[in-house]
């Protein structure tokens, strides 16, 4: 993948709906299974979660969701308590829906990463979703390939601010030692392309199930699939 004519030192991707089609696949499906188990009077549909995607964090989703239904008893007290409950134990359905097959890499990924590190390339992973989805993700649908750790990993838990803010790629290039001109990023949603821009990396997007529409304002370039 050339930039400006040149190889990037280092391509830094997003996770959910870049590696893997994990909204749909996966949390999607962890979410409604955990409100079940839980009795919270919640199922989500497709068109609910592209809306929800809007907001970054899966807990945020639950809190933006209560406010939008009116259920403020779930934003303070108890009610809080039950979200953050549910959003942990929604992360321990998804890693068993990973481990399990569930989710599978987006075709031509795992040759994509491949043909990066044989040009010395070096790839690393810039996501606010947390590091247990990761690691769960990386463990079942990469590693299997030959796929050596990233350099790198920036997760929910290393930043205060998810994205859109570019905290996360920021941290990224300070840990890399590297200059925003040195690399690409590859995210499927505006707001990873937001987040990307804003710290002065070049985003390749690569859309996903969620994100058909945009908006994809200033991307180095917009695909379909890895395989284009």
């Amino acid at each position: 993948m050339l930039l400006n004519n040149a190889l990037p030192k280092a391509v830094l991707f997003d996770v959910d709906g870049t590696l893997a089609e994990t909204e749909q696949d996966g949390h999607l499906v962890a979410f409604n299974r955990v409100f079940r188990l839980l009795d919270i009077p919640w199922t989500w549909t497709d068109d609910d979660y592209q809306w929800l995607l809007k907001t970054t964090g899966g807990l945020e989703r639950m809190r933006v969701y209560a406010e939008h239904c009116g259920q403020l008893q779930f934003l303070e007290g108890e009610g809080a308590e039950r979200l953050q409950d549910a959003h942990r134990l929604k992360n321990k359905v998804y890693a068993e829906l990973v481990e399990q097959g569930a989710v599978k890499p987006r075709p031509g990924v795992v040759a994509f990463i491949q043909t990066l590190l044989q040009q010395g390339v070096t790839w690393a992973v810039v996501t606010t979703t947390s590091r247990g989805n990761f690691e769960a993700l990386y463990a079942a649908c990469l590693r299997p390939s030959g796929i050596p750790p990233p350099k790198l990993a920036i997760c929910g838990e290393d930043v205060e601010r998810k994205k859109p803010d570019p905290q996360a790629y920021l941290q990224a290039l300070h840990r890399l030692g590297l200059h925003p001109s040195d690399c690409l990023a590859v995210e499927d949603a505006p707001n990873g392309l937001k987040a990307a821009r804003a710290a002065g990396i070049a985003c390749l997007v690569v859309r996903s199930v969620y994100f058909q529409a945009g908006p994809w304002d200033g991307a180095y370039e917009v695909r379909d699939s890895f395989l284009t």
